[in-house]
């Protein structure tokens, strides 16, 4: 089960990379939640991983309302994006299974990828949406990885991930001026 809750969260995080639209952009937010909540659900327990559901639904819901219309998934150019969501989940699994040990390896992988594809698309991105998407993927995923912690149980890391997630998304984006 904990492997196929990390193939969600990277389909998520590779939604997100490929996809320029919000019902693009949420189904990715959508699938992050829901992989990486249950991939941590084991150390966690159901209230953390109902709180990054939660944190997920809430982004997945504001980003479906606002953003550009439509999907937009692999507009043209969009190539180099779909490289580095599958480049970028190979070596992110090579990295979660092979370089690290011990326990847990479904739950490294899903935070590992989630924050690589959307570190890559904050980075690259010059749509505020776009942006804000990936903004609450890496803090869902921060406060998944709590979960390999030492005390997993503790609520305030799945807590203000959620917060955070759903702030980025539902803060009101304003266009610079330049005067």
């Amino acid at each position: 089960m904990e492997a196929v809750a990390a193939f969600v969260a990277w389909a998520g995080a590779a939604a997100i990379v490929v996809a320029d639209a919000r019902r693009g952009q949420a189904a990715g937010i959508g699938l992050v939640g829901i992989g990486l909540a249950v991939a941590c659900l084991p150390r966690a327990g159901w209230a953390g991983a109902a709180l990054i559901a939660a944190g997920a639904a809430a982004a997945a819901a504001r980003r479906y309302a606002v953003g550009v219309p439509g999907w937009r998934v692999m507009p043209p150019g969009s190539t180099p994006r779909l490289v580095l969501s599958v480049a970028g989940g190979l070596v992110t699994l090579w990295v979660a299974v092979v370089v690290m040990s011990g326990p847990a390896g479904a739950l490294r992988f899903a935070s590992l990828v989630v924050l690589a594809l959307s570190g890559g698309r904050l980075l690259s991105s010059d749509d505020p949406y776009v942006a804000q998407t990936a903004v609450a993927a890496i803090a869902l995923a921060v406060a998944a990885a709590a979960a390999l912690a030492s005390d997993p149980t503790a609520i305030w890391p799945y807590l203000a991930g959620a917060v955070v997630a759903v702030a980025a998304v539902w803060l009101p984006y304003r266009a610079p001026h330049a005067a």
